[in-house]
């Protein structure tokens, strides 16, 4: 069943996985999915994975929601023979069975797998059932020598952060805790760092001398539907900028690391976080689509924003008066993912009134974080004929030139295999989230009013206040050109 694959991507040891959350959304969706692919295609040694929820149900049970989740979500085509010895690794323990149960059910797994085997508890729950499950597995006698993945939000505030740290570490050593971040398992997101760190071109202006300034930009053309009553006690600053648009910056403007191991990459983010300077509310737009207030689980006078744009400055020596501009929302006017970087113009133009020149804005480099990534760098160029005339230009990569888009992993697959091996680089530490909420709280404390917008729109007017005398990227003045042709 499993295919040869590179040595050092999957962990050494079969792994017994203990899913929390396991009949949930994500679970559905992502997890089973891609635990399937990542066993199927041989990149785990050895599996048996455990599922705990609070659903009446047996093993058999587990695997026909399994098997539907597969038929839904599934990327790739299920062959039948490797369902049926994927399906032969699962099992189920209801929560109402307790912790003895699931000692025995885990400890009867690795028997099966031998010796060698390690466990890995992932929890995807809510917030509210997060701390429970720790206990559970303390009780259960399964804390020593495991790995435990933690989904956001890592809490609401600075306080309810450390609070939540602080019991965590009752129970985990922090080098067993992995908070996963699903924007950083992407493979655009990694070649960030290939870009920077392995071309000479790019390394030397990537600094406040050459970089005007930065936007991360995340719009979602999604509704909320039944994450409506959920979205209103977090919005979107702590679901999506805290969580994820925070993390990207940190991974764009951070020095380079010693090593590409986990310690140092992490250092140096944590390093860009306790150099970002308080949030200033003057410098944010909150926006609430309208129709929002009328959906269930909403307050009729909700104060809860669907839509951020907000200002932020890094006060180092690489990024000291360089603005970074972040924007994120809900039912907007395209789905996208990017990160564009505005390089400064000229100093002086010898090019005559009317050639074109600065009419379209300065040159960028962009990046597109879909999974099959994309890059973008524009430039002013000749246009052909008498005269002196630009036009806006770019060179374009997109990973499906390649022909190596199949071995693109999804992000949640990279994060779990990196949890199995015990790889911290792309997950968030304590000291890092700690301090992300710290700077975040002039802002959670004195927060802008929120302004109405329409959905499939860009956001409230006021956010081109923000930017200006600078413009959003998006909507792009030109599109991404279609992938080319495969080779006859």
């Amino acid at each position: 069943m499993a295919r040869k694959i590179i040595p050092g991507v999957g962990p050494q040891h079969p792994q017994v996985i203990v899913l929390f959350g396991a009949t949930g959304d994500l679970s559905r969706r992502k997890l089973l999915p891609g635990l399937f692919h990542l066993v199927s295609f041989g990149f785990i040694p050895g599996c048996r994975i455990i599922g705990v929820s609070l659903d009446d149900m047996d093993a058999e049970g587990f695997r026909a929601f399994a098997r539907q989740a597969l038929k839904e979500f599934s990327s790739r085509k299920v062959n039948e023979e490797v369902w049926a010895e994927f399906s032969a690794m699962l099992n189920y323990v209801s929560l109402s069975a307790g912790a003895a149960a699931l000692r025995a059910a885990v400890l009867t797994a690795g028997e099966e797998l031998g010796t060698e085997s390690r466990r890995l508890h992932y929890l995807s729950v809510p917030p509210s059932a997060a701390l429970p499950a720790v206990h559970m597995l303390a009780e259960a006698g399964l804390v020593e020598g495991s790995h435990i993945v933690m989904e956001k939000p890592f809490g609401t505030d600075l306080k309810s952060a450390r609070s939540l740290n602080a019991r965590l570490h009752e129970v985990f050593d922090e080098r067993q805790i992995f908070r996963i971040d699903h924007f950083l398992g992407k493979e655009p997101a990694q070649n960030i760092l290939a870009f920077r760190f392995a071309n000479g071109l790019f390394e030397p202006i990537w600094n406040r001398n050459f970089i005007d300034h930065v936007q991360i930009d995340v719009p979602e053309t999604l509704e909320l539907g039944k994450r409506a009553g959920f979205y209103e006690q977090t919005g979107a600053f702590r679901d999506m900028v805290v969580t994820h648009l925070f993390q990207i910056l940190g991974f764009m403007a951070m020095e380079p690391p010693t090593s590409l191991e986990p310690a140092p990459i992490s250092e140096e983010k944590n390093k860009v976080f306790r150099s970002m300077l308080p949030i200033d509310p003057r410098n944010v737009v909150r926006g609430q689509y309208a129709g929002y207030r009328s959906e269930a689980g909403v307050d009729p006078e909700s104060d809860t924003e669907t839509f951020i744009a907000l200002k932020c400055l890094i006060d180092n020596w690489r990024w000291a008066g360089v603005p970074f501009y972040l924007r994120t929302g809900k039912r907007l006017a395209e789905g996208q993912r990017i990160i564009s970087i505005a390089f400064r113009e000229p100093p002086k133009s010898m090019f005559p009134a009317g050639s074109g020149v600065s009419s379209q804005g300065p040159d960028h480099l962009t990046f597109d974080l879909a999974d099959a990534s994309k890059m973008s760098l524009s430039f002013y160029g000749k246009r052909p004929g008498p005269g002196m005339r630009l036009d806006k230009l770019s060179l374009q990569f997109a990973m499906t030139d390649t022909g190596l888009v199949g071995d693109v992993l999804e992000a949640y697959e990279r994060l779990i295999l990196d949890a199995m091996r015990g790889d911290h680089t792309l997950f968030t530490t304590a000291e890092g989230i700690e301090r992300l909420w710290e700077v975040s709280t002039p802002l959670l404390e004195n927060p802008p009013p929120v302004r109405i917008y329409q959905p499939g729109d860009w956001g409230p007017r006021s956010i081109h206040q923000l930017i200006a005398p600078h413009v959003w990227r998006l909507p792009f003045e030109r599109v991404w050109r279609d992938a080319a042709p495969a080779p006859a």
